[in-house]
């Protein structure tokens, strides 16, 4: 696991894709710090790694990367720790358009 604070290359996601799930990484991004975690078996413990380092839970959000893809179809909105009824989120995705915004932005910021 991993918090990325600067950036992360497409290639090294690939290799993280490649020792877990073949052509995907899990990843969370926290949509107030500005930061990414990646490479582990469930969101949760990406949710948990960026808790403990500060994050506020209502902040963090899951996603998965498809290093190989481009456009729409590299960042995906499918986690469990997106399931928020307190936050008017009661699907795996994100409902919020302005979060989805803001996750895909950051995550451009940090995978290059």
């Amino acid at each position: 696991m991993k918090i990325i604070t600067d950036s992360i290359t497409r290639d090294e996601l690939k290799r993280m894709a490649a020792s877990l799930f073949g052509d995907m990484v899990k990843g969370v991004v926290d949509v107030d710090r500005q930061l990414l975690a990646v490479d582990a078996e469930l969101h949760a413990d990406l949710e948990a790694l960026l808790l403990d380092d500060g994050s506020k839970q209502k902040n963090v959000w899951g996603i998965n990367l498809y290093p190989d893809l481009e456009g729409e179809q590299f960042v995906e909105f499918n986690s469990m720790i997106n399931v928020r009824p307190s936050r008017k989120n009661g699907s795996r995705g994100v409902e919020d358009e302005a979060i989805r915004k803001k996750i895909i932005e950051i995550v451009a910021k940090r995978v290059k």
